[in-house]
């Protein structure tokens, strides 16, 4: 059986599309993107990469994982030649816990000031 867990906006309106589906103890994410609860975006790329993961980690906790179960990463950045930053974030970020494998990728543009997203598969915790 498939579990599917949809997204709302502050006003409590479903989003049209899913945040997560599990299904044979596997969570498929969709793409976090680096805003606060607030909606605000960070400006530095450290500062959207950390706020970015925030949100991934909290989503894999409601979907029953962890930043631990991680079995693929898919990273978009808005520019490659921020790679630098972000790896640097993103180090700091997982600190003692293993990186998981990962593709990092150029996209051509995000809506607004945001220049990363990230998606993820795990298993369930």
């Amino acid at each position: 059986m498939t579990e599917v867990t949809y997204r709302s906006n502050p006003r409590g309106e479903v989003l049209p599309y899913a945040a997560s589906a599990t299904a044979g103890g596997i969570v498929w994410l969709c793409g976090q993107i680096p805003t606060h609860e607030d909606g605000s975006v960070p400006e530095s790329m450290h500062d959207q990469v950390t706020a970015a993961l925030a949100n991934l980690e909290r989503a894999l906790v409601a979907a029953q994982s962890s930043l631990r179960h991680i079995v693929k990463l898919t990273v978009f950045l808005a520019d490659l030649g921020e790679f630098d930053d972000y790896n640097s974030a993103y180090c700091d970020y997982f600190g003692a816990v293993a990186l998981p494998p990962r593709t990092t990728v150029e996209v051509a543009r995000f809506r607004g000031e945001k220049r990363i997203e990230i998606d993820a598969v795990a298993v369930v915790a």
